[in-house]
């Protein structure tokens, strides 16, 4: 059975790119990044999404991106964005922009993939439903691949590097679908990037909006609870 590397959020597309990963044989390794980020609930959700998969090994990685902070997720300062109407979601780069996030994340699955043999790593990016960041799209994916096969002994004397990213090409609802039909269990996933107190989602970030519109369109009921969930 080949190894395959998945960074694993806790979020509705990182659970669904571990069942693609899964379906397709793999044995699966688990990278999450604790990066000290203002939703750190998501961090128990990958938690319940790798056991949930049988994940062989997960690994929760601090990392303070606090210390650079320049985005509403490592800095308390910046507020996040809430309300945004639907048809302006990713036509401007939001605040919840992490900077390099994405690059520095493969970087660490790339470092983990070769140390257990992995020559494939999973990731739910998705440039079709987001919120427009840089980092999520098939120019960046396909550079980093060539990078990975460059700087990289397995890269260069054992097998190439693959990264998949079985979700880019897909709205939310047509993700959500996906997963649904390889038996995810959504309940598992958290999304939101402003939690209540109580750890509940907002509603009203663009991530609560993108999810709970996609639940709306694919005719399913979101199972999670959220403070605010009204129609938009």
């Amino acid at each position: 059975m080949t190894h395959a590397v998945v960074l694993l959020s806790g979020g509705l597309d990182s659970a669904t790119a571990a069942a693609v990963a899964k379906t397709e044989g793999h044995e699966l390794y688990a990278l999450t990044v604790d990066y000290n980020q203002r939703h750190r609930i998501e961090l128990n959700a990958a938690v319940r999404v790798a056991a949930f998969f049988n994940i062989r090994k997960h690994i929760i990685l601090p990392i303070d991106l606090r210390l650079f902070g320049g985005s509403s997720l490592t800095a308390d300062t910046l507020e996040v964005p809430k309300d945004v109407p639907p048809e302006k979601i990713g036509q401007t780069i939001p605040n919840t922009y992490v900077p390099a996030r994405n690059t520095v994340f493969l970087s660490l699955a790339l470092a983990f993939a070769e140390s257990v043999a992995a020559s494939e790593i999973y990731l739910g990016l998705s440039a079709v439903d987001s919120s427009g960041y840089p980092d999520c799209g098939s120019e960046f994916v396909r550079a980093f691949e060539r990078l990975a096969n460059i700087a990289t002994k397995a890269g260069r004397e054992l097998r190439p590097f693959s990264i998949r990213t079985p979700l880019l090409e897909l709205s939310k609802k047509e993700t959500i679908e996906l997963g649904l039909s390889l038996g995810v269990d959504y309940s598992l996933t958290f999304t939101c990037y402003d939690p209540t107190p109580d750890d509940i989602s907002c509603g009203r970030c663009e991530s609560c909006l993108l999810r709970l519109r996609a639940f709306r369109q694919a005719g399913r009921t979101d199972p999670i609870p959220y403070k605010t969930r009204e129609e938009r």
